[in-house]
């Protein structure tokens, strides 16, 4: 997080967080359509059932590490960017888990008191 001094931490921008999170998924299915490459086509280049390519691009399934890698060996976009986002999102999402968050609390308070 960054801090300046008499600023809100929430208020600078690199601290924002989206109020949706952006799966990975979303980022590669802009980048196909824009090269104008099928999901199909895609799947078959890289290995991987047409369906759990769809999943990814539909954001119900994660992009994993050796995914990630496929698909830069394919496009050329580093598989950082991915694997980041893909961390990224789920991070937020178990951010918006109220019994996770509640979860946290409670170790805060117990870790607070040692």
């Amino acid at each position: 997080m960054i801090t300046v001094n008499g600023i809100d931490p929430k208020m600078i921008a690199n601290n924002l967080e989206p109020l949706e999170p952006t799966h990975p998924g979303e980022l590669l299915k802009d980048e196909l359509e824009y090269r104008g490459i099928s999901q199909k086509k895609f799947a078959e280049q890289i290995g991987i059932p047409y369906k759990n390519l769809n999943d990814m691009l539909n954001c119900r399934r994660p992009i994993t590490a050796n995914t990630a890698l496929l698909i830069e060996a394919a496009l050329g976009i580093s598989a950082h960017i991915f694997t980041s986002m893909q961390m990224d999102y789920n991070i937020q999402i178990a951010k918006q888990d109220s019994s996770f968050l509640e979860r946290l609390a409670n170790i805060r308070k117990v870790a607070a008191m040692l």
